[in-house]
Formats: structure tokens, sequence, C-alpha cells
């Protein structure tokens, strides 16, 4: 493995940890927000209030690791995607303060304050939808190179069918963790009407997360047909991640085992996941830069690599020790310490 290689694959970690964690955090401020419009806030908020209350301050420790990541690996990324996405990024990078400061003000502010909670949850969607437009642009189609430097052609990508299928899978996959994780948390704490609820929305946005990934498929064939010939090679992978979505569905339905219906979740998406980097491989853009130009030096690398998964081996047993604490202590998933308090 060449240290191209393994540096992808380590920041690849990265973006996938992150995918998972924001997933269940930007979905559950979202049904938050759907239940106080529905009049549904006293069977979830509860719930999900105790969910998000001890995570969302580390959601974005995986993104950050990526974008470090990716500028001390690739340097030449700073200058493709630096002008391009100055657009796309910055409106997410704006989502995310405007969410935090929004969840700072209703968690120790005007507690229930039906502005902040609806701010909140709809900035949940809106953040994966303007990320994921730098899957689509990766993808190709939609960059040309102007006296040498990169234009973004902002029309062909927001009247792209293949864009807009991006941005559905992943409204949908962050709706479609999310509920599925909160069905298992809901049942932890013995809350046998906010798991129902959140066991209906897990099984209707399973639907729509399949017909927008089998979209993504078909049209990426027009887009970029070098990476559609890679999917149909690895269809093995993406049948693995099917078969895995049919079993999570099917406990579901079947009112069973909601903690293997995570981990079948997680194994899902993560076949799935990084089924699609193989696809895009060895492309950071398509096809102007691959990541194999300008790599930085060998020494920096081997630097960066030791620190990436140390701050990775330290990451994931702050996250355990994260979930020990609170998401899997019966105490506070029951509501019982806030009963002492």
């Amino acid at each position: 493995m060449t240290l191209e290689v393994l540096g992808i694959s380590v920041l690849w970690i990265f973006l996938f940890g992150y995918v998972i964690v924001a997933s269940i955090d930007f979905g559950a401020g979202f049904f938050n927000a759907y239940s106080v419009l529905v009049g549904k806030n006293h069977i979830l908020t509860n719930i999900i209030q105790r969910y998000l209350s001890p995570v969302w301050e580390v959601t974005n420790v995986f993104l950050v690791f990526f974008f470090v990541g990716i500028v001390g690996f690739f340097p030449q990324t700073a200058f493709y995607y630096g002008t391009i996405l100055l657009v796309p990024v910055s409106i997410s990078l704006v989502l995310l303060a405007i969410r935090g400061s929004y969840y700072a003000f209703e968690s120790y502010g005007s507690r229930g304050h039906v502005g902040y909670t609806l701010t909140y949850g709809v900035s949940g969607l809106l953040i994966p939808a303007s990320f994921s437009v730098v899957f689509a642009i990766a993808g190709g189609g939609f960059v040309d190179m102007v006296n040498g430097q990169p234009v973004l052609d902002y029309w062909a990508l927001y009247t792209s069918p293949y864009a807009w299928s991006i941005v559905v899978l992943s409204i949908a996959a962050v709706l479609f963790i999310s509920a599925v994780f909160l069905t298992w948390y809901a049942h932890k704490a013995n809350d046998e009407e906010a798991t129902n609820l959140m066991r209906k929305y897990a099984l209707i946005w399973g639907l729509p997360l399949m017909i927008s990934a089998l979209g993504i498929m078909y049209e990426m064939k027009g887009i970029n047909p070098e990476s559609y010939a890679n999917m149909v090679k690895l269809w093995w992978i993406f049948g693995i991640s099917a078969v895995l979505f049919v079993l999570t569905m099917v406990l579901l339905w079947m009112k069973k085992n909601y903690g293997l219906a995570v981990v079948l979740l997680i194994a899902q998406f993560g076949f799935a996941f990084y089924a699609y980097g193989l696809a895009q491989y060895p492309y950071l853009l398509y096809p102007y830069l691959t990541i194999y130009d300008s790599f930085t030096s060998k020494q920096m690398a081997i630097a960066l690599i030791v620190v990436f998964i140390l701050g990775l081996c330290l990451l994931i047993p702050s996250l355990y020790l994260l979930l020990k604490l609170f998401l899997f202590n019966k105490n506070y998933v029951t509501g019982k310490e806030d009963n002492h308090a």
C-alpha cells in the first residue's frame, strides 16, 4: 500500500465517522423540530434532548480532522477546491455556526423556544444537503479549466439530476440513520411510544434512501463513465450493503433486535461508502486531480499518518467513554438522573 493510498484511507475513515455521527445528530434535531410542528413533542423531545446534550459538541471533530488532513496530504486540493467550493462550503459553515448558536440558545437560554428548535432542526437538513454537493462536483462534469483556473458551472450543477439525486440521498440517509439509532435509543429508555414513532419514521425513510441511491448510479453513467464502470465491477460490495439494508428493515418491521439493526445499519453504510470511494479511485476531482498529484513529501506524509492514527486512537476511546457515561447509562437514558436532580 502506497503512502497516497494509506493517507486517503485514513481520511476516508474520519469522513465516514463524521457521516454516521453527524447524521444521527442532524436527524435528531430535525425530528425534534418536526415533533413540535405536529404536536408530538411530548413523545420525542425528552429522548432526543437526552441524546443531543452530551454529543452535539463533539460531532464536528471528525470533520475538522478531515479538512486539515485533505489539505495536508494533498496540497493541490486547496487550489482546485478553494475557489469552486467557496459558495457551497461557505453556506455549510454558516449553517453550522447558526445551528450551534441556536442549540446553545435553546438549551441554555429560552428552553423550549419554538423558533430556536425549528431553526436548529431545519439547518440540520440543509447542512448535509450543501456538503453533499461536494461529492457531485468531485465526480466530474461541472468544473471547467479557464486560463489554468478551475471554474464551477453553477447552472450545470444545480440543474443536474445527478447532483439532486446526491442531495436527496444525503437527506434520506441522515433521516434514516438517525431514525434507526433513535428507535434503539428510545427502546433502551423503555419508552415504547417514542420507540414506535421513531420506528415508523425509519421504515418511511428507507424507501427514498434506496430510490435515490439507485438514481445516483443511473445518472452517473452519463456524468462519469469511468466511475460507473468501477461501480459495476464492485457490484458485490454494493450487493452486501443492499442485503444489510434489507436485514435492517426486516428487524425494524418485526420490532426486535434494535441494537443489531443499528450495527447492520453502520455496516451497510460502511460497505456502500467504501465501495463508492473505490469507484472514484484515484480521483479527488475528476478528471483533473488524483491522489498522486502534488502529494506531500514522504516525511510529512508519514508524520500526518502517525498523528491521524494517534488522533483516531484518542477519539474512539473518548467517544466510547462518552457513550458509556451518558448514552449507555441506564439512569441517564431513562431520565432517572433528571428526576434526582
